[in-house]
């Protein structure tokens, strides 16, 4: 099959579980091919990499494209507003009032907490000498970091977690009719509970991201409330799902690459490159869209405007041509240009907080444990939406430990 007769199907069961190979026979064929009606699928770094920086590209979608991916409602509208999907000059305002409250100072005051909080989560696996690094870890550490960021109380969390899940239909390339309901009323219900959590700060400001939005900017350019709460949810959303991804997949690989673990543990000046590593190993986000606003070339394609592609973050991470054995996992890899995060202006806004997180979950694991080896298979479950759609994601990743150090008199 030649690469103009290429085709890559999101709904293909062989892409579940394990897309990589799929994404590496089409990147044989070619660096485009087809998708969806009116849609492209870019698979190579150097394609990709261009792509995500050009400006005849854009991420805001028309509302009647929205309409037909989620359908008519509060997450269409939600989706017009937060900054992933706003281009400049739009998207450079709220990302400078935004960024501004989310300060690479207020970042580094949370690793400590996270810190704290791991071993407080993992407390249990010393006397049980397992544990599972998706429910006792990769989804409670940047849920509650996320929580505590933004302020809400312990009591209401796992509500907002729950609505959180259905809101992640949202970000879905396509959510079937049966299912868009609990989107648009996950965004009715999140909208209103923020809009009171935003009039307490007003209040009563605190030292909390959500208190820093709205006291970002001068008189003349603040955030409207509207804007807060919108990009409030989905800052607060996206910490957290993209966190809780990269620690599953980084425990993951730690577990199936024992050698690149023990590298690790007697080198820890590594853990930098370690976490990009992780990343770019299997993408938190595998992929990313944009629409064509002028006429142009791709792989020798020519491709109108109107049309969507989408660009494989994940199979571009794994190019031959740009990475040497990308196949395997290297913890001191360098350079590492990953697209894990995107790229342009619409790079990743919480990669810090990201990194941050994992960079502190994995260190504090390495020092509490000798060994962390697989304890059963990994179960996987549909993505259902949000970054990884349609991918598979992480269920559980059941693991056993070794202590650092010996258990002491009384069997701990």
């Amino acid at each position: 099959m030649s690469a103009e007769l290429a085709r890559f199907s999101l709904t293909d069961p062989a892409m579940l579980h394990d897309p990589y190979p799929i994404y590496r026979e089409l990147r044989d064929l070619g660096p485009v091919c087809r998708g969806g009606p009116a849609q492209y699928v870019v698979t190579r770094y150097g394609e990709v990499s261009g792509l995500l920086r050009d400006p005849r590209l854009s991420r805001e979608f028309p509302g009647d494209y929205q309409a037909v991916s989620v359908g008519e409602g509060p997450a269409n509208d939600f989706l017009q507003r937060i900054i992933i999907d706003r281009d400049p000059a739009e998207h450079t305002r709220l990302r400078r009032l935004i960024t501004r409250a989310l300060s690479p100072a207020l970042v580094r005051t949370l690793a400590g907490p996270v810190a704290a909080l791991v071993g407080q989560v993992l407390e249990r696996a010393r006397d049980e000498r397992r544990f599972d690094a998706v429910t006792d870890l990769a989804v409670p550490v940047p849920v509650t970091m996320m929580s505590e960021l933004f302020g809400i109380p312990a009591a209401d969390r796992a509500l907002l977690g729950d609505w959180s899940v259905a809101l992640s239909k949202a970000f879905a390339i396509f959510i079937p009719q049966a299912e868009r309901r609990a989107a648009h009323d996950a965004v009715v219900r999140l909208r209103d509970y923020m809009r009171g959590l935003l009039a307490e700060r007003r209040r009563t400001p605190g030292p909390d991201l959500l208190s820093r939005m709205l006291a970002a900017g001068g008189d003349e350019d603040r955030l409207t409330d509207e804007e807060i709460v919108d990009n409030a949810l989905f800052v607060y959303y996206a910490g957290f799902e993209t966190t809780t991804n990269l620690i599953a997949t980084g425990s993951a690989a730690l577990c199936a690459f024992p050698d690149q673990q023990a590298r690790l543990r007697t080198d820890r000046s590594l853990m930098p490159t370690a976490i990009e590593e992780f990343l770019r190993w299997d993408a938190p986000i595998h992929s990313t869209t944009r629409l064509v606003l002028e006429l142009l070339d791709v792989g020798g394609r020519r491709i109108r405007p109107g049309r969507v592609l989408v660009l494989l973050l994940a199979s571009a991470n794994h190019d031959e041509r740009k990475f040497a054995y990308p196949d395997r996992l290297d913890v001191g890899r360098k350079p590492n240009p990953h697209l894990s995060f995107g790229g342009g202006v619409h790079h990743c806004l919480g990669a810090s907080l990201a990194r941050m997180e994992s960079a502190a979950v994995f260190g504090r694991l390495l020092e509490l444990y000798a060994a962390i080896e697989p304890a059963g298979e990994p179960v996987w479950r549909p993505s259902g939406g949000g970054f990884r759609f349609p991918y598979c994601a992480y269920e559980s990743i059941p693991v056993s430990v070794r202590l650092a150090q010996p258990p002491r008199a009384d069997g701990r």
